[in-house]
């Protein structure tokens, strides 16, 4: 009796440890399943949807680790691509931003006759003529006579209708901001039956609302909360002012997030944030070159202090001063070393992220905002960017 009790024992525990091998094996199975099935979804959720216009393309912009900065800072370094929307840089969305507030105000009617209005160093404009093409408007562009050929060959391609005026500083009625209200105005005095409406980027508000409600929740999205630094240029102040809002009011950021303007030579940004007062050495009669800003660099800089900066303001730290040198030898370094092909301004914004690491701890995250592509910037900015040494180091490039 005792060793058939055993055998059954014996049979027993083999019953039970095949079925829980099997369970386990099963259970296994399933699990690796699932983790196919949730893999194959995340790949599919990564495939674009169809877009009903060009129109839905903007925004969602990727985040890229600059690795060259990486490495060489001891920081991680990302690019907000903003250049991979479809006309080509962050003014996709406010443009859009702007056209769809004047539409929800009945300034434009989509299917009637429409015309928007707006004075503009480049950028705005082409965004602008590519979104009333999508949508049925017509676009009318000041802008000033020195802006790159690129520039002003796109818009021409766009159909935009193009005023070249003679650069000039706000306070004269025919620079290129003051052109365009007066454009608009001459529309709709002429009892012509055309709406029209004045974008005014520098002042309308609807500029900042669509960073603070698009760019910054995907980058504190992309970055998942860990941002250490935020650095962008200030033109019209919408990028940095709607970014640097979210950013500082996000309960969920680790941490706080240290926003930086990054300032070309010339502009008044750098003194007024870094000493309350908007004014530049260059300003002093008889030494600037050119009316708006004495620098190569196009869409920021200014001497002037707009809404969309002001509403911002107090959500930004610091400036970092930029020589026109220094961004030339940052975008040759970065198509050299990363094949990161960018603009003026984007080069601005990459250096202030290498000054700016001096005084962070290892391992520190800045996102910086990749403004548009080096392509627009041919005739004038890359014209010197192309000439600088190929192995060029960056202690070289951050040379002032």
């Amino acid at each position: 009796m005792p060793e058939s009790n055993n055998l059954q024992t014996i049979n027993s525990w083999r019953t039970i440890l095949s079925t829980a091998t099997i369970t386990a094996t099963s259970l296994i199975v399933a699990g690796y399943t699932t983790y196919q099935l949730s893999k194959q979804y995340q790949k599919d959720k990564e495939i674009p949807t169809i877009k009903d216009g060009v129109e839905e393309l903007i925004g969602n912009t990727p985040m890229v680790k600059i690795k060259s900065l990486s490495k060489a800072t001891g920081m991680e370094i990302y690019a907000k691509m903003e250049l991979c929307n479809p006309a080509g840089s962050a003014k996709d969305r406010v443009a859009l931003n702007i056209i769809k507030t004047a539409e929800s105000q009945g300034q434009l009617i989509r299917g009637q006759p429409g015309w928007v209005f707006e004075g503009t160093s480049g950028s705005t404009g082409i965004s602008i003529a590519m979104i009333c093409n999508s949508l049925g408007y017509r676009a009318h562009i000041s802008l000033p006579d020195d802006t790159s050929l690129e520039k002003l060959s796109l818009l021409e391609s766009l159909g935009a209708t193009v005023n070249k005026v003679k650069p000039a500083s706000i306070v004269d009625p025919d620079q290129y901001v003051n052109a365009a209200k007066k454009a608009c105005d001459t529309l709709l005095k002429d009892h012509s039956g055309a709406k029209g409406v004045f974008a005014d980027q520098f002042e309308n508000e609807a500029n900042w609302k669509v960073h603070y409600e698009t760019t910054g929740p995907e980058i504190w999205k992309q970055m998942d909360g860990h941002i250490d630094a935020f650095i962008a240029g200030c033109g019209t102040g919408g990028t940095i002012s709607g970014v640097s809002k979210y950013l500082k009011e996000a309960k969920n950021l680790h941490g706080k997030c240290h926003v930086v303007l990054a300032d070309p030579q010339g502009s008044g940004f750098f003194n007024r944030i870094n000493y309350g007062v908007m004014y530049d050495y260059v300003e002093k009669e008889g030494t600037r070159r050119r009316h708006q800003v004495d620098t190569i660099i196009e869409g920021i800089g200014l001497n002037r202090i707009t809404k969309n900066f002001h509403l911002g303001e107090s959500f930004i730290d610091e400036s970092i001063r930029v020589i026109d040198k220094q961004a030339i030898r940052m975008a040759k370094y970065l198509s050299v070393n990363d094949g990161l092909f960018v603009g003026s301004s984007t080069a601005i914004n990459a250096v202030a992220a290498v000054d700016l690491s001096r005084n962070l701890k290892p391992g520190s995250r800045i996102v910086i905002i990749a403004c548009d592509s080096g392509s627009r910037h041919l005739s004038k900015f890359w014209k010197e960017a192309r000439d600088v040494e190929r192995d060029i180091s960056l202690d070289k490039v951050m040379e002032a």
